[in-house]
């Protein structure tokens, strides 16, 4: 029997996409995967319409939003454009359609079997932390999501706290599949002396990351804290890098250390060599304060302890698991006060745990919504 062609289109360099590439992966096992996305092609994929790296997909004309004319919008959109000029229509059995913005295009394909798609984030509050985000583009978002992602046939998102707040405020049921990470055959390492903190991820302002470098900085426990970060704001990196720097020259040593981002598939050999990872993430947005992400699993599979703020998603499996700590506070005191009462005995316990629970939480396991529901619109 022949396979489905099953479409799957991120505005990311998917190659590089961590959950877009777990959902190419999964769906390549049973279905004939084409991609349309930035960057070169994931190995997976049998075709891919590459997106030009000069097209920008997140920009909206602005008075076409201040004026509420969301299909100008569209239509000025020059990703958008190229994608409708350059893709055919009617070739796609079913076309997984990664966070709102793509969902229009999707459906402009009109695949035989149907639209899944993949929410990443809750929308309509992504960056609503700028007034003028609140004001001129969320009210797009909200038009986006109850003209086009109504109308698809099945829905995913990240964690149970954004599927909610989809069916409180839209009425569409969208099923958790979480950021998990592939399952890697290893074992926890014995804890090290100093113990050695990580943190993988992006380096924006918004998430307050020197937060982590100042409990290091003022924590009595000996511990060391490496962060491999995207150069996603260059002046805020380099303003961590300088904290790195006069953290060092305080307590003496190389105590802080700031690297570049490593490729996602060295991510969890790296991070091996590491204790305890740490994420303590103010919840500045509402995404921020249910959020889930990769490097949580990529923690696990690491083999890792985990400390973590009181983040509702993280902190219900950290407790839940034993993986680790949950921080009183979202603040360098309440970070400081966990450091000051790790032992090794301790963070070997956390690793212990993880070890345990790796196969369970692992991708293999945890990525089952987008094959049931591809099989599901295939199967129709």
């Amino acid at each position: 029997m022949s396979r489905a062609q099953v479409w799957v289109i991120s505005f990311s360099p998917i190659a590089e996409d961590a959950r877009v590439l777990k959902q190419v992966r999964v769906l390549a096992a049973e279905h004939e995967v084409t991609t349309v996305g930035y960057g070169p092609a994931p190995a997976e994929a049998v075709a891919h319409y590459e997106i030009p790296a000069d097209l920008v997909a997140w920009h909206k004309d602005r008075l076409s939003l201040m004026l509420r004319r969301y299909r100008r919008v569209q239509d000025m959109n020059a990703v958008i454009a190229h994608l409708r000029a350059t893709l055919p229509v009617g070739q796609a059995d079913v076309v997984v359609a990664n966070d709102a913005d793509t969902v229009p295009v999707a459906l402009a394909l009109r695949p035989r079997a149907g639209v899944h798609v993949d929410l990443h984030e809750y929308a309509p509050r992504e960056n609503e932390e700028s007034w003028r985000w609140r004001l001129f583009v969320a009210p797009y978002y909200r038009w986006i999501i109850r003209r086009f992602v109504t109308r698809a046939d099945s829905v995913t998102t990240v964690g149970k706290g954004l599927a909610a707040e989809y069916r409180r405020e839209f009425g569409i049921e969208a099923a958790v599949v979480e950021n998990a990470t592939a399952f890697h055959d290893t074992e926890p390492t014995l804890v090290q002396q100093p113990i050695r903190l990580v943190h993988s991820g992006n380096a924006r302002r918004n998430r307050t990351l020197e937060l982590m470098i100042d409990a290091v900085t003022d924590t009595s426990t000996d511990v060391t804290l490496d962060l491999f970060l995207m150069p996603n704001d260059p002046a805020y990196l380099a303003e961590l890098k300088e904290r790195a720097r006069a953290a060092n020259v305080a307590l003496g040593g190389d105590r802080v250390r700031v690297h570049d981002p490593v490729p996602y598939a060295d991510l969890v050999p790296t991070l091996c060599d590491y204790d305890v990872g740490v994420f303590v993430l103010p919840p500045l947005t509402f995404n921020y304060r249910w959020t889930l992400p990769n490097k949580f699993f990529d923690f696990v599979q690491a083999r890792l302890g985990i400390i973590v703020g009181p983040s509702p998603e993280m902190a219900g499996l950290v407790r839940e698991h034993g993986l680790g700590e949950v921080t009183e506070e979202f603040t360098t005191a309440s970070l400081t006060q966990v450091l000051d009462r790790l032992t090794p005995e301790m963070v070997q316990q956390w690793k212990a745990a993880s070890h345990a629970r790796a196969p369970e939480v692992a991708a293999e396991r945890r990525s089952g919504g987008w094959v049931d529901a591809v099989r599901v619109l295939v199967g129709r």
